[in-house]
């Protein structure tokens, strides 16, 4: 009988931890402070008791055990009916479902993942990013098939390949190894139901002569702008039989598969309770690097491999999310996801990704697991960022905050629910159109900083002060290369880059700026000509004289499209879309795609301009 492990906390030493405060305040001014939550050898102070009552947690059948203690040190009161909750760890759900969310409560997914986390849906969007990109950027997934659709295409491969290849086949929508097979003969193919058929990786690095995949535990706080976290440590799964390349050895299931649920049926099995032994069947992340670095492997390499792979991956995910956020959520608040990604390593410590999963398993039944999955929840839990809400978001009945208290519930309704002004519209259609822009052009999007910029800016470096030992890997300063890859261009994925790159190696500066600005209230609006773009009397290398505004009535952006692609029936296209407005725009570069009635006519056929009444679609 599998025991669930917590972790260790003698009574005795309760009084002996430390007191942790129950709020962690921003970096910047009005902005209000997130809830903290600790690790079982700290305890978090109490809050007074009108705040406290707001500390709900809706729970299901599925919210594991290690979410509900590290929850429950932070004095949060579970509930199974409730609508009054803040946080829940829950089923992933259709797409409408989204709907009921109310801004102030955060769900730990969004809609359209299953575009990365069914396995078929998984390949088919790396395939297509395959042909638009290469194979020198996405060669890290084996060659793949779906059934029924592509039995021609895999019956030709299959023939050309020869007697010795060997096939995966997996149900598209399943887990923990279910309905998974290798197979080597045409016969043994299943014809009745969907199925995906993958190459088999037949030369997996070895240790001690059992295959292994790796746990990969990545966190996307947002996915506009795109926010990817992965976290240092994971896990090692292997398999408990020594592996053959034998045809003859294809039915056994503990030698070919490293599914924890598949091998612990094995009486072979061998567990490990310690995170820093590599011993047993199943390891940390962080014992491995140390086993292969003994060995002189170059392990911060597989890393950065690894984190390529994830980018590329989450990205191919974004049009699907971000169309069916705008669709179907309130606030950019409600939403924030954990992946379990699975990848092997081949004989040449090539990563490979085998699948994604949207609902990575949290069980802790060793204290191995306890000491990844415990420290990995609490530190996604703080850089998720939970809020008080303002208490007329909760419930009415409620007593009305106290003066003393007031400062918890600053800026909620302003953070989750932005009201873009005219002017920051055409400033993000300007920038959007610049498809082949220059880097030089495209840091002078930090020259004039709107409200929402500010908001948005201040958001994440708040965020990287509580990344406890997850690392952010998107935007970073080296993550302009993934721009491209991207199917509709976002203006803050281009503000974050570009802030990335200047402020990276003098962070303190950066934050010194937002600081001033936020003291100003910058962030809650403002209509200060130096944070209106339209309005910037600054010149730059791109404007050498001012030119004369054009009125209202005759101010009109236009952009240039990129080609519309299969992805339009999920993404309205409102983010690449420019359109006019009824204040005055700055003057664009010379040769750019953005212009005003008064420029140069637009070539036919490439440029489309919007009236004033559609400009509420960016």
């Amino acid at each position: 009988m599998t025991v669930i492990v917590e972790e260790p906390m003698s009574l005795g030493a309760e009084d002996d931890r430390e007191e942790r405060p129950a709020l962690v305040p921003s970096l910047f001014a009005f902005i209000a402070p997130t809830l903290y939550f600790s690790t079982a050898d700290e305890k978090v102070e109490l809050l007074p008791a009108e705040q406290r009552r707001l500390l709900k947690w809706k729970i299901s059948t599925v919210t594991p055990n290690i979410v509900k203690h590290t929850i429950g040190r932070s004095h949060f009161k579970v509930t199974k009916k409730s609508h009054d909750w803040l946080g829940c760890w829950g089923h992933h759900m259709k797409s409408p479902g989204f709907k009921a969310l109310g801004e102030h409560q955060k769900l730990n997914h969004f809609p359209g993942t299953f575009q990365i986390g069914r396995k078929d849906r998984l390949w088919r969007n790396l395939s297509k990013m395959q042909v638009r990109f290469g194979k020198q950027e996405f060669s890290f997934f084996p060659r793949t098939f779906v059934l029924p659709q592509d039995m021609k295409l895999l019956r030709k491969a299959w023939e050309d390949g020869g007697s010795r290849q060997k096939w995966i086949i997996k149900p598209p929508a399943s887990a923990r190894g279910i309905g998974i097979q290798v197979i080597h003969r045409w016969s043994q193919m299943p014809r009745k139901r969907p199925l995906l058929v993958q190459k088999y990786l037949h030369k997996p690095y070895l240790i001690s002569g059992n295959k292994f995949d790796l746990r990969i535990y990545v966190y996307v706080s947002c996915y506009d702008p795109l926010r990817i976290y992965i976290f240092s440590d994971g896990l090692v799964r292997f398999a408990s039989c020594k592996y053959s390349s034998s045809m003859k050895t294809l039915g056994n299931k503990f030698m070919h598969l490293t599914n924890y649920s598949v091998n612990k049926k094995n009486s072979e099995y061998q567990t490990n309770s310690d995170d820093k032994a590599c011993q047993g069947h199943k390891w940390a992340l962080k014992a491995l690097w140390q086993y292969l670095g003994s060995k002189g492997v170059n392990t911060t390499l597989i890393w950065e491999k690894i984190k390529d792979i994830v980018i590329k991956t989450i990205i191919g995910s974004e049009p699907y999310v971000n169309s069916l956020l705008k669709m179907h959520v309130r606030a950019p608040y409600s939403c924030h996801e954990l992946f379990g990604f699975d990848i092997m390593l081949d004989e040449k410590l090539k990563p490979w990704i085998l699948e994604v999963n949207i609902s990575p398993s949290l069980h802790s039944n060793t204290a191995l697991d306890v000491a990844v999955k415990g420290q990995m929840i609490r530190d996604l839990l703080n850089l998720a960022g939970f809020r008080i809400p303002q208490k007329e978001d909760v419930v009415a009945s409620c007593s009305s905050a106290s003066s003393s208290t007031s400062s918890l519930y600053v800026v909620t309704r302003e953070r989750t629910k932005p009201n873009l002004s005219a002017d920051e519209k055409v400033k993000r259609a300007f920038y959007l159109a610049q498809h082949y822009a220059e880097q030089d052009f495209l840091s002078t999007v930090l020259d004039v900083l709107t409200p929402e910029d500010v908001r948005v800016l201040a958001e994440s470096e708040d965020e990287l002060t509580r990344l406890g030992q997850f690392e952010r890997i998107f935007p970073s300063p080296a993550s302009s290369r993934y721009l491209r890859f991207f199917e509709c261009p976002r203006y803050f994925n281009v503000l974050l880059d570009q802030w990335e790159q200047k402020y990276w190696s003098n962070r303190t500066k950066g934050i010194s700026l937002l600081t001033s600005l936020c003291e100003k209230g910058v962030h809650l609006g403002t209509s200060d000509p130096l944070h209106t773009w339209s309005k910037c009397s600054y010149i730059s290398s791109f404007e050498p004289h001012k030119q004369n505004l054009i009125g209202p009535s005759r101010s009109r952006v236009v952009v240039t499209h990129q080609h519309r692609s299969h992805h339009d029936d999920y993404d309205d296209g409102s983010d690449t879309e420019a359109a006019s407005v009824s204040s005055p725009t700055a003057s664009p570069s010379p040769g750019s795609s953005v212009t005003s009635s008064a420029c140069a006519s637009p070539q036919p056929g490439l440029t489309q301009s919007l009236p004033p009444h559609q400009f509420a679609s960016l």
